[in-house]
């Protein structure tokens, strides 16, 4: 890996932590269940998805690839704090709570990533 991939790394990885940061510190619940890192992951599938249909169609180079999809995805999304609060809700007993989570946060942002590729991919066709 050379420096300049660790940089594009580098700073996708502080814009999307920054921004994954602000979206999670003030609480959003619903229902009871905590949901602000569902929203990070559903909001980073559909970027993440949408770009994985922009890329290619403009012929960027890897670098972007590297920032957008590890630096930045990588960190706006979030598998291990998905598991803390799932982990944190079956020790408190919540377990229809704890299953609502894992439910939402993987078909959800499954469902956002495709949304994101669908929806980049018809702007695409129209506009370029």
């Amino acid at each position: 890996m050379k420096g300049i991939e660790i940089l594009f790394i580098a700073i996708g990885a502080i814009v999307g932590a920054i921004l994954r940061y602000r979206l999670t510190e003030a609480p959003v619940a619903f229902g009871g269940l905590s949901v602000n890192v569902l929203l990070v992951n559903i909001c980073g599938s559909f970027i993440l998805g949408a770009f994985s249909i922009i890329s290619p169609h403009l012929s960027l180079d890897s670098h972007y690839t590297l920032f957008m999809s590890v630096g930045f995805c990588g960190s706006l999304t979030s598998m291990s704090s998905f598991a803390l609060e799932t982990c944190n809700l079956l020790d408190n007993n919540f377990v229809q709570h704890a299953v609502v989570n894992i439910l939402a946060n993987v078909f959800l942002s499954l469902g956002a990533l495709i949304a994101g590729r669908t929806i980049t991919d018809l702007v695409m066709t129209a506009f370029l």
